[in-house]
């Protein structure tokens, strides 16, 4: 992917996040949000599971993304 399709995968996620979920309402809740994300990033690195993972970093950086506007 190039690092545009990366960016509007993340856009996407994050749009697709919101419409599922009420915005951040503060840093402790952002940082949890990030926190589980990237804990389910770790589980599917320790599975060497490469295409889970690719999807747990886009919605590590969706969420990295939300915090950055919302909070």
């Amino acid at each position: 992917m190039s690092p545009e399709q990366v960016n509007d995968a993340i856009l996407q996620e994050y749009y697709r996040a919101r419409k599922k979920h009420r915005p951040m309402q503060s840093a402790h809740e952002g940082y949890s949000v990030i926190l589980e994300e990237l804990e389910e990033l770790w589980d599917a690195v320790k599975k060497d599971d490469k295409a889970h993972a690719k999807k747990e970093a886009m919605q590590v950086a969706a969420m990295a993304l939300a915090f950055m506007i919302e909070v």
